[in-house]
């Protein structure tokens, strides 16, 4: 166990800005910033080119444990997230069995607090049968309501169920937002010819719309927080832009912002996702609501499958990708070419997630806050490649690209648990995530 680290004369992205100057850390927590700190470490880390970055925070992803983990675990997808500069990841609900009460919840945590290499959380799911006793669940970063169906069993569709939850609880509310009506409707006229590049009129961009009006409305006439999760049409965008309400947030997966309808030729059904990546104005409309502040934050969606089941032809190949290590890399890429600026994505991958989920201590360079923290080299440049990639599902739509930006050093807590390549698992490195109550808004 490393109990204190220095970082020496190099570059902190601070909540105000890049300072060049020295960090400490001790016990766990970061204890000292400032031009010149004469103090003693166990570590002293004197790396003037790379940068030293808060933690990125993933809030929504897939680890399929317990479940089907032939596609992942929480060990191998929390390796995935280190590789990546991800000290904290929240996990779904859509297991197997799915978390939908305590004992399911509890049975997670022990998974992660065994086998986790960074910090963790996860979802309840709201099912009908649960939604009288949700509000009892402590712990967790909110209900992931599924409004549309996707990968396992979770459902919540009718308006009605919807007006219950929101009646009821006080919890944050994060939803996979599409009309499953109008889904359904679009798959009860499937000829069985269909390809994966269709999957975008399969579950059309008007069923996300609908839905996401109507919920978003719901929050606010009950007063509660919403998440959209996964935003995917310029319609939302617009929507959302002009709502401006403090009750609904929003996030956009790397894969909407990077990827196209024209990348299904090359890709088929790797590129099947829900909900789907749809035409280049949709892509365009998500990145211009994401730098204009409309959407404040981005998540993985991690949601892994092996090559053999993403083979199978439309219609019977899962959806979904693995892209937990690439979230931070792609932005980084993106951030050299001149498109932000480094302070962005920090926002976009730190600050945002803790401040909209209420984390407790974690977003931010910060004395007093939590020691997590990812060391990038903005100037290495590096080839995506299948044997870099640690989920178990080790493929990627963006294999063969070059990007420049790397995350080189991850510590949780304290604890280095990965470094340039190599994985350390530490037992006193990945906590569970502590939450601020949830305030009323207004």
């Amino acid at each position: 166990m490393i109990e204190s680290v220095l970082f020496k004369q190099m570059p902190l992205v601070l909540p105000n800005g890049i300072f060049e100057g020295d960090l400490l850390i001790r016990d766990g927590k970061i204890v000292a910033i400032g031009p010149s700190l004469s103090v003693h470490a166990e570590r002293v880390i004197h790396e003037p080119g790379l940068t030293v970055c808060p933690g990125f925070i993933d809030a929504h992803v897939h680890f399929r444990e317990p479940g089907p983990t032939h596609k992942e675990t929480i060990q191998t997808g929390s390796q995935a997230a280190a590789a990546g500069g991800i000290t904290t990841f929240f996990e779904m609900p859509n297991t197997n069995p799915m978390t939908v009460d305590q004992t399911t919840l509890d049975q997670k945590k022990q998974i992660a607090a065994d086998t986790s290499l960074v910090n963790y959380a996860f979802f309840i799911g709201a099912t009908r049968q649960n939604l009288h006793m949700l509000d009892t669940i402590t712990g967790i970063p909110g209900i992931k309501l599924f409004a549309g169906s996707s990968t396992g069993d979770l459902l919540l569709s009718e308006p009605e169920q919807w007006e219950t939850l929101f009646s009821r609880t006080h919890h944050r509310i994060s939803v996979h937002s599409e009309d499953e009506s109008m889904i359904r409707a679009k798959h009860a006229n499937r000829t069985g010819h269909e390809t994966a590049a269709e999957h975008p009129h399969m579950r059309p961009s008007e069923a996300a719309i609908r839905c996401t009006e109507a919920l978003s409305q719901l929050a606010i006439r009950h007063q509660k927080h919403l998440h959209i999760c996964h935003l995917t049409t310029a319609e939302e965008c617009t929507y959302l832009q002009q709502l401006n309400s403090p009750y609904v947030t929003c996030e956009v997966t790397p894969q909407h912002l990077f990827c196209n309808a024209d990348d299904y030729a090359e890709w088929g059904t790797y590129l099947q996702i829900n909900p789907p990546i749809r035409a280049a104005r949709h892509q365009a409309a998500l990145w211009s609501a994401l730098l204009s502040g409309t959407i404040p934050m981005i998540a993985s969606d991690h949601a892994p499958h092996q090559r053999d089941e993403k083979d199978h032809p439309y219609g019977q190949a899962p959806s979904g990708m693995p892209i937990v290590q690439l979230t931070v890399p792609l932005l980084l890429n993106a951030m050299h070419e001149g498109r932000f600026e480094l302070d962005d994505v920090i926002r976009w991958c730190a600050q945002n997630p803790s401040d909209i989920y209420g984390i407790a201590n974690k977003g931010r360079l910060a004395v007093g806050y939590d020691a997590d923290i990812t060391l990038v080299d903005l100037k290495r440049t590096q080839t995506v490649q299948s044997k870099h990639l640690l989920s178990k599902s080790n493929w990627s739509v963006f294999e063969g690209k070059k990007l420049t930006g790397w995350p080189i050093m991850t510590i949780v807590n304290g604890q280095l648990v990965y470094e340039d390549g190599g994985c350390y698992p530490n037992p006193h490195s990945a906590q569970p995530v502590v939450f601020h109550a949830v305030e009323s808004i207004g």
